[in-house]
Formats: C-alpha cells, structure tokens, sequence
C-alpha cells in the first residue's frame, strides 16, 4: 500500500543532466531501467538505450535526442523507486522538458504518448530556429530584475531575455546569437560574477520558440490528459492543472515562457514540503534546490548510492 507523505516532493530534470552512461549502474542492478528504455525503444523504432550508452555525446545532445531520454530516465528511475518503497511524494515538477516525465509519474501521460510528443518537440525546437542562430548563456551573481534590464538593454532589434529562473544568482538567457553576447557584456559590467554560453543547439522559452510552439500545440490537441494523481505544479505559471486543455495550455506555453524553478519550489516549500528528491540523472536541480530552500532536505536518485541513501534517509 502507497504511503504517500505530505512533506515530500519528487522533481525531475531536463535537457542538460543528460550524459553517456547514465543510469548504467542502476541498469546493472536492476531490470526495470533497462525494461523502460527497451519500451521506450519499441514506442520510437529506434534503441535509445545504446544511444545512451554508445552513442556520441554529439548525438545524445541534439535535442530529439536528449528529450526523450531525459524523459525514459526520469520515468525509469520512478518505476525503480516504486518497486523499492511505498513511500510517495505529496507533489511534482520537473524543469522544463522534466515536466512530462512528473506529467506521466503521476498518471497525467501515458508513457509511449509522452516519448512521441517530446521528439516532436524536439524537432519543432530545431526547425523554428536553424544552429547558429539561436543561444543561450546562464548569468551568475545577479538579481533576477537586473538580467532582465540587461537583456533589455541588449536587444536592439533582435530577441534575447531571461528565460530561467533557476535559483537566486542564477538565471539563463536565451534569443539571438549576438544580443545573447551583447546582453552577456551587459551582465558583467553590472557584475555579473560569470556569464556563460551553454552548448545548447536551441535557444529555449524565448519568443523565438513560437513558431515550435504552434506546431506542438496542434500534436497536443490530439492528446487526452487525465487529472494527475500527484499534485502537479507547472512551470509556466506555478499552478495546478487538472484539465486537459490547461495542460495542453500550459506545455505549449512552457516552449516560449521562462521556467519559473524557483518560484516553483518556493511554492511547494510554502505547502509544508521540507524534503525534496531529484529522480533521474544527475544532480543539477538538488543543486539549485538547496540554493533556493536552505533549510530543507535535498536528495537525489541517480546510483546505487543514492538510491541507497534516499531509501534510508525517506524510510528513517
């Protein structure tokens, strides 16, 4: 029987967490990661778990790519978890791409629906804007407001403007290549502690995104989402939705709106949550996590190790 517990969330990460190898040693272990990827393989025609193993870290980081295997991670490491405990988070969320794996964890997405609609949007991302054209930076060191008045400054006549809010000190900017530079000049003379160019091929969540973000709302469309089963916070705006239309509403506004992370855990922190664990690869949002909540519990799943540690420390 699930024991669901009122002070835990479950949260998932996207595009940028991926790695080759990831999850090999959990896969060693245990049958369920390697299960998920071969489902995953069957829904797409393609072996996703040998891109991800023995694949070129060029190939696993074209966004087609990496969305879907971001996603089977972060559903294989929950399924891992739910064989291993009863214990269940009381919320979700999942930065940005990660926001389909929390959508079909909690019953929202079938899986095979989720793995077909995220390559899509890969694809949508990668046309609306052709490489080169497009980048992102994260800025270090200063406050949300002033990332912004630097993309303002900088834009001139092309698009750039903070698209995540990520913790307090760190926000990514996206739009075109050179008022991306410019607004990175911006930042350090207002002192920024470092502006640095992500090697992204898209630049995500900014208005260049809008053309990807029709087509994706029409593949949307034909999808039924079900109320989740967890209580869900969405990025775009930091609510609950339970209808299928708001989250259809809410995924094709998540391609060209900022991802408000911090306001997003903020938000969970508020409804009593003092412990939060990143299921999937790596550990970038128990990173931020612990930036914007100091005086919580930040955990993830990822190794042996950490599934270990997670299945004491939750269990203790």
């Amino acid at each position: 029987m699930e024991n669901i517990k009122s002070e835990l969330a479950f949260v998932f990460p996207g595009q940028g967490s991926q790695a080759l190898g990831m999850l090999a040693e959990l896969a060693t272990s245990h049958s369920v990661i390697k299960e998920t990827f071969e489902q995953a393989s069957e829904a797409l025609k393609f072996d996703l778990w040998a891109l991800t193993q023995q694949g070129s870290a060029e190939d696993l980081n074209q966004t087609h790519n990496t969305q879907p295997a971001m996603l089977a991670a972060g559903v294989a490491v929950w399924r891992l978890w739910a064989q291993q405990s009863t214990i269940r988070p009381m919320w979700v969320a999942g930065h940005s791409l990660g926001e389909y794996s929390a959508l079909v964890c909690s019953k929202a997405l079938n899986f095979e629906e989720a793995l077909r609609l995220v390559v899509q949007r890969g694809y949508f991302m990668q046309q609306a804007v052709p490489a080169g054209i497009g980048a992102m930076a994260a800025i270090l060191g200063l406050k949300d407001q002033q990332v912004i008045d630097a993309c303002a400054e900088a834009a001139k006549s092309d698009i750039v403007s903070a698209v995540n809010f990520n913790s307090p000190g760190q926000v990514v900017i996206a739009g075109h290549t050179a008022a991306v530079e410019r607004a990175m000049v911006v930042a350090k003379a207002l002192g920024a502690k470092r502006a640095i160019k992500l090697p992204v091929s898209v630049p995500s969540h900014c208005a260049l995104m809008a053309q990807a973000a029709e087509k994706l709302q029409r593949e949307l469309e034909k999808i039924t989402f079900s109320s989740p089963a967890i209580s869900l916070i969405h990025n775009t705006d930091v609510q609950q939705h339970t209808t299928s239309q708001a989250i259809q509403t809410a995924l094709t506004e998540q391609l060209f709106k900022p991802v408000r992370w911090t306001e997003t855990i903020d938000f969970i922190h508020q409804q009593q949550v003092s412990q939060f664990v990143e299921i999937g690869p790596g550990k970038v949002l128990m990173g931020l996590n612990k930036r914007i909540i100091k005086g919580a519990t930040h955990l993830s799943v990822f190794d042996l190790k950490s599934l270990d540690n997670v299945l004491e420390k939750l269990n203790g």
